[in-house]
């Protein structure tokens, strides 16, 4: 068969250790057999990183912005340990946190379910997706260690150059401290694409933070987003059959656990951070995750939710076999081709991106699966199997899907 052809490039961002390795495998598996795969290549490996002063990272972000659909493999954000096992210049801040905060988008994951593979939670029987914002809080910080004797104030100065003083705290003992900063537009932007998302997909939308502590920083958050509501959405949320409400974040953790899922909860940055990994966990496994990128004027970045799997690489290195689960990777390609196919009009490309994952899916519903899904799995006959194998079987069965 022809292969398929594309009219516009994706941005295909690589990335690090054993997502690297399986990011090739699965181009060489999996798409280039089927189409005619138009990539701006850009190299987020660490060492490449390193040698361009993280230019690479602006530069894909950019191009981005350009192209309107781009696909991440997973990287590294070093720490003290990588400075020494890469010869880094310095400690490289997270390609993710620079891509969000040039974008201003908002992320969006969710998991990817299979009948068989049960989530610890039994009572989760439709994925929960949570929409995490993208810019500023701890990932924008900025952090000091205080001597015992000193005062720590909040500053600002107003552009007449008069200032507004707020004391943080009077140090009699050494410690530390973290300004965190967020803005309106941004907010306001998350808020726009959550509901935009809830419209989309038809679910309610839960937004919760912690308003009763943070009297004015998380207020904040809870204003922008129900003015946006009652202005904008509130007639498209009730013509459409679907809640939005505002919860505390405690509150909505313990309705999240006893409730069955199918709805979209919105989180601010770090709070985004910690729950996606839990829902993740929760139902199986981090690589069973998409997690998708969407700014305010419509551009897409897809990724995987999890990290580079270092141990499964150093095993590699050794020869050693490894059986890590590339599916979130996978459907990272499968959701760009999808969005590139809708937004360039090639019905094939859709089609090829909804085979792709329906031969993903099936191959574990057949029991051949990782490691990880198979500590899950009530599929009689279950068989585990290292990378290349399983990536092979999904092969196979796209191929005949596509013949």
């Amino acid at each position: 068969m022809a292969k398929i052809q594309m009219k516009t490039p994706l941005v295909e961002m690589d990335g690090d250790e054993m997502t690297r390795v399986i990011w090739k495998m699965i181009k060489d598996v999996l798409i280039l057999p089927h189409v005619d795969l138009k990539s701006e290549y850009y190299d987020l490996g660490l060492p490449y990183r390193n040698e361009t002063n993280d230019q690479v990272t602006i530069d894909s972000a950019n191009a981005t912005k350009k192209y309107g659909v781009a696909v991440k493999c997973a990287t590294i954000t070093p720490n003290a340990a990588r400075m020494p096992e890469y010869n880094l210049k310095e400690m490289w801040k997270s390609p993710n946190g620079t891509i969000r905060a040039m974008l201003d988008g908002t992320v969006f994951r969710a998991p990817i379910l299979v009948e068989g593979i049960n989530p610890y939670i039994p009572g989760w029987t439709k994925p929960i997706t949570i929409a995490r914002h993208a810019y500023g809080d701890v990932y924008k910080n900025t952090e000091m260690q205080v001597d015992a004797g000193c005062k720590a104030e909040l500053v600002v100065t107003h552009p007449d150059g008069t200032e507004t003083r707020e004391l943080i705290h009077d140090f009699k003992t050494p410690g530390i401290i973290q300004g965190l900063h967020n803005i309106d537009k941004s907010i306001a932007s998350f808020a726009r694409a959550c509901m935009n998302y809830a419209l989309d997909q038809k679910q309610d939308l839960w937004f919760a933070t912690k308003d009763t502590i943070s009297k004015k920083y998380d207020h904040r958050f809870k204003d922008i987003f129900a003015e946006i509501y009652e202005k904008e959405y509130k007639e498209k949320f009730e013509a459409a059959g679907i809640e939005y409400f505002y919860t505390l974040i405690d509150d909505a953790v313990a309705r999240v656990i006893r409730s069955n899922g199918g709805y979209i909860w919105a989180c601010k940055n770090y709070d985004g951070d910690v729950m996606s990994d839990m829902v993740a966990t929760a139902y199986g496994s981090l690589s069973m995750m998409t997690s998708v990128l969407v700014s305010p004027d419509g551009v897409y970045e897809y990724e995987a939710a999890h990290g580079t799997v270092q141990r499964h690489y150093y095993k590699y290195l050794k020869g050693e076999p490894t059986s890590t689960n590339p599916v979130a990777t996978i459907f990272a390609w499968s959701g760009a081709f999808r969005k590139r196919g809708e937004l360039d009009n090639i019905p094939e490309l859709m089609d090829y991106a909804d085979k792709l994952e329906q031969a993903t899916i099936q191959t574990i519903k057949d029991g051949i699966m990782s490691g990880d899904l198979a500590a899950l799995c009530t599929i009689p006959g279950k068989q585990v199997v290292g990378t290349e194998a399983f990536l092979a079987a999904i092969g196979e069965r796209l191929d005949k899907l596509m013949a």
